[in-house]
């Protein structure tokens, strides 16, 4: 986001395909907090807080690089696999003064669709008139909610970044591998990940994210594009494929003499596959050895 030096600009485009969806000076959010649940309810933005788990430095059941490599591949199946899904998205950026109350806003809602020519497009169901004045939404921005923020770390991606070993936890009772992640090296014009990803040990898919996307730009004439540090959950909405449910920030970006305090709620509701439908709603009990699903502190 830049600092705005006027009135809001409302980009031209805002089309963001899939994506799939910022307190004074911040510590860190919550880390651990749980993953997205199973097949449920959606996880209501209010709920409890909860005693996070300790990252234990227990070895894992399999080798560390084999993990990887077979988390890569998942992601890999499932980016291929959301392809055949719409959804429906709200996006919300709002600023923050000192005391902290909300003195502007970008909020956007959209649908996900197939056209009449099966080609997957964006249309913007409600769009109010933006209020924001200290801050501006940037291409960065769009482009970080279309792919890093439901970060997907296949195994393509993989050589670009490093990815570390950290240890286990327990996300209420759902079994993770928890990997510290960061891009090897940064290419112009490219955006990337970085920060902690889990993994679930059964599916061996990635189910919650924190971190924030990189680089910060800072350019010689003094213009200055700052990102917040985020966290998304995943939901295990169909098979073993955790999809992005909800993504929550609330930072202060530290821009040359001045800081912003941000917050910013992305959610996706009713995945729907060609030919089915996906909706949350209380689910019908099924006798399962998953375990329960764990559900984000309050922020």
């Amino acid at each position: 986001m830049k600092r705005s030096a006027g009135p809001f600009l409302l980009l031209a485009s805002l089309a963001f395909g899939w994506p799939v969806a910022r307190a004074q000076d911040p510590a860190p959010l919550t880390v651990p907090a749980p993953a997205g649940q199973r097949q449920g309810e959606p996880v209501p933005f209010s709920a409890g807080p909860k005693a996070p788990s300790v990252i234990t430095s227990a070895p894992p059941a399999l080798p560390v690089e084999q993990i990887i490599q077979k988390f890569g591949a998942h992601e890999l199946e499932f980016k291929h696999e959301r392809d055949n899904y719409t959804y429906e998205q709200t996006f919300v950026m709002q600023t923050l003064d000192m005391d902290g109350e909300v003195d502007g806003e970008y909020r956007l809602s959209s649908a996900i669709v197939f056209n009449a020519n099966a080609k997957r497009t964006e249309v913007i169901t409600d769009a109010p008139t933006p209020t924001l004045k200290r801050i501006m939404l940037t291409q960065q921005d769009l482009d970080d909610l279309e792919h890093v923020q439901p970060f997907v770390l296949t195994s393509d991606d993989l050589p670009k970044y490093d990815v570390t070993y950290v240890g286990q936890q327990q996300l209420d009772e759902l079994p993770t591998y928890v990997f510290d992640v960061g891009p090897k090296k940064i290419e112009k014009n490219q955006r990337y990940f970085q920060g902690r990803v889990w993994v679930d040990q059964r599916d061996l898919a990635i189910v919650k994210t924190f971190g924030k996307a990189v680089p910060d730009i800072r350019k010689k004439n003094g213009e200055e594009n700052v990102f917040p540090r985020f966290e998304t959950f995943r939901e295990n909405i169909e098979a073993n494929y955790w999809f992005p449910t909800y993504t929550r920030a609330n930072d202060v970006l530290h821009f040359t003499g001045q800081d912003i305090r941000v917050r910013m709620i992305v959610r996706y509701k009713n995945y729907k596959r060609f030919g089915s439908t996906i909706k949350f709603g209380r689910p019908t009990e099924i006798q399962t050895d998953k375990p329960n699903p764990p559900k984000p502190d309050k922020p």
